[in-house]
């Protein structure tokens, strides 16, 4: 079906088969070390302070990962991060089945996790080109791979939920380290045409500064970061205290955390299945605004719900307008870039997006201070004024770019 036309290329199919089954771990580890995180200290700030730790090496290191993978294998690359992944969970496993689990631990192997993060990131999304048989199929694969992350999403927490309480987080770091096996195999099974010639390239500093020039001197490219970087900062509140509304504001347990995020990830699925079905990118402009709106919906929606099933259906909501925001400005990016920037305009977009550990700071900060209602409601706000800035700028008007057309010849 022509949702569905990425899967004509072996090596994308190979790739969400074992990138799925990497991503339900990842987000059953996730779950368990916010868990674990605020069992330990009691601390909504701890909780912040931990995904600040997780996401601070992406902020800091996406742009300069992403001249890396523009010059790397990136197949080689990523087969040594997954490893790494490996490692990092094999280490949470232990500190946590041996009773030794310490915040400072959690805070250390977050850190690294993060590393890996900010080099994985801008080297799977320009990998994608290369799978593909068909660059008129990026658009199509960039929303599956969306589809696919909020499966994970859906299922990973889900079954973390009932594990922690049944067996405990120390579980949910071992499954999260057997899951990177199968995207190693489907990595070393694709087969890649011949990489092109290298070209003289400039220092890679030097190269940071003018892909930097490159993305200010395009409004599209300009916009659509800051609508990123406003939603990782304030549009994921909801998802980052939802420890502290389960535990606290409700009173229920682990399996209520699981269903929390599942709630969010339902509607993450439902729209990245929307924008599969979506033959070009003209259009993206309206939906990313619609998808703000959404995102506001839901989180003033989540600091007033006093019934923890209406909260389902508020952040359900946000799930739907998250993904229409980031899986769509990826698409747009995507769209309007050269492909010698592609690596780098995604280490930008990857650092837009970390804006994630910035924002759990200052939410940790206020919920810990104020209440969680009342830092939802402020991110609520944030999110109204940034939803108005993109619809008014060039990024809600743009038309679809010729960088992604079709192609008849596999993209070298």
């Amino acid at each position: 079906p022509h949702f569905l036309r990425a899967f004509n290329s072996r090596n994308y199919r190979l790739f969400f088969a074992g990138q799925g089954t990497s991503l339900t771990g990842t987000w059953m580890s996730t779950t368990a070390l916010s868990w674990l995180g605020y069992e330990l200290s009691g601390s909504a700030f701890v909780l912040g302070l931990l995904l600040f730790a997780n996401q601070i090496p992406v902020l800091l290191l996406g742009p300069m990962a992403g001249v890396w993978s523009d010059r790397a294998n990136r197949r080689r690359l990523l087969i040594f991060i997954n490893i790494g992944c490996a490692l990092q969970a094999t280490a949470l496993a232990s500190v946590t089945l041996t009773g030794r689990a310490t915040v400072p631990w959690l805070l250390t192997l977050a850190i690294f996790r993060g590393v890996l993060n900010a080099v994985e990131f801008p080297t799977r999304q320009s990998f994608l080109i290369e799978m593909l048989g068909n660059k008129a199929d990026l658009p199509n694969a960039i929303a599956l791979n969306s589809s696919m992350f909020n499966v994970a999403r859906l299922i990973g927490p889900t079954i973390a939920g009932y594990l922690i309480v049944a067996r405990g987080p120390g579980a949910c770091f071992v499954l999260d380290a057997m899951s990177s096996v199968p995207i190693l195999a489907s990595l070393a099974a694709m087969r890649l045409a011949p990489p092109p010639p290298p070209r003289p390239r400039a220092h890679p500093v030097a190269e940071l500064r003018a892909g930097l020039r490159y993305v200010w001197d395009r409004p599209v490219l300009r916009s659509s970061l800051s609508m990123v970087a406003a939603t990782a900062f304030a549009g994921f509140a909801s998802g980052m205290l939802a420890p502290v509304f389960v535990a606290d504001v409700f009173h229920a347990d682990a399996r209520a955390l699981g269903q929390f995020h599942a709630a969010i990830a339902s509607g993450a699925l439902f729209s990245a299945l929307f924008l599969s079905t979506r033959a070009s990118p003209a259009g993206l402009g309206a939906w990313i605004s619609r998808g703000a709106t959404l995102v506001v919906v839901g989180l003033a929606g989540c600091a007033l719900s006093t019934s923890l099933l209406l909260t389902f259906a508020f952040v359900l909501a946000n799930g739907m307008g998250a993904v229409l925001i980031m899986a769509g400005n990826n698409t747009l990016l995507q769209a309007h870039v050269d492909d010698d920037k592609r690596g780098l305009v995604m280490g930008l977009f990857v650092m837009s997006q970390s804006m994630f550990p910035l924002g759990s700071l200052a939410v940790g900060a206020i919920a810990t201070a104020s209440g969680p209602r009342l830092a939802v409601g402020l991110c609520a706000v944030m999110m109204a004024v940034a939803a108005w800035r993109f619809a008014h700028s060039a990024a809600g008007h743009v038309a679809p770019a010729a960088s992604i057309a079709p192609a008849p010849d596999a993209p070298q």
